[in-house]
């Protein structure tokens, strides 16, 4: 290889090389992730969906990694919509048969990394494997103090502002509050990500540009960054470019 190019590949790669928390001028708190692209992703490669999910996955193991060795406090995931009930029956029952497979294999590393793991979303319409797979890894992670591991499985916005108002509206019939004594945090408190801080960088993969019903309360006033890439190809450089963007973001939550 001559000089020239040598030098250009070891550019690229000390480029691509995964930067250390000090190298940010700034970096979020809390992350949300909308993993957006693994259709596309099996189509571009003649694939069956499935497979495009299983990549994904694999990918996700680098993201969550990367996301603790920065010291970043929370990373929440859309895993799994309610909508996503619609799809067919041979791509729900790979997302489910993934989901035990992800936290067969990765909860003895997230667990040792002192990783607390909650699930966001309603648990009941879960097949009972998938349920119980859940609720051992949410247990076995409770008193950890590390990174705060949100996934969204079963989730929707709306049905989570809905169950937190229900909530609130039977404190104020048995008369726990006054309606004039609710406030956000009354409300955040009944949400699923009750007692955490809200969303500072918000990511969706793939080029597309909307929340798709992913905690819209806990979004009021983060960054968005919308990368092109398809979620199996978002690599840890790809999240790095992301948090560099966020780093410049001049944040003033309505002030000037």
């Amino acid at each position: 290889m001559k000089l020239k190019a040598w030098k250009s590949a070891l550019a690229l790669a000390l480029k691509k090389t995964p930067r250390t928390a000090s190298e940010f001028a700034k970096l979020p708190e809390h992350v949300a992730i909308i993993m957006d692209g693994n259709g596309r992703w099996a189509k571009k490669h003649h694939l069956n969906v499935s497979r495009g999910h299983r990549q994904g996955t694999e990918n996700l193991r680098e993201i969550i990694r990367h996301t603790d060795d920065l010291g970043i406090r929370a990373l929440s995931l859309y895993a799994f919509s309610t909508e996503n009930w619609n799809r067919s029956e041979e791509e729900v029952g790979a997302l489910m048969q993934l989901m035990l497979d992800f936290f067969t294999s990765e909860i003895d590393e997230l667990d040792a990394k002192n990783v607390r793991i909650l699930i966001l979303g309603d648990k009941s319409r879960m097949p009972e494997r998938q349920r119980e797979v859940l609720r051992e890894a949410e247990k076995r992670t409770e008193k950890n103090t590390g990174l705060q591991l949100n996934i969204a499985i079963n989730y929707g916005s709306r049905a989570e502002i809905v169950k937190a108002t229900r909530e609130i509206a039977v404190m104020v019939k048995n008369g726990t509050i006054r309606p004039e004594e609710i406030t956000e945090e009354t409300i955040s408190d009944h949400l699923y990500t009750a007692g955490q801080k809200d969303v500072d960088l918000m990511i969706r993969t793939s080029g597309e540009q909307r929340l798709s019903n992913f905690l819209l309360y806990q979004n009021a006033y983060a960054e968005f960054v919308f990368p092109e890439v398809l979620w199996p190809d978002f690599s840890v450089h790809e999240y790095d470019l992301a948090l560099e963007a966020y780093g410049r973001r001049d944040r003033r939550f309505g002030g000037r």
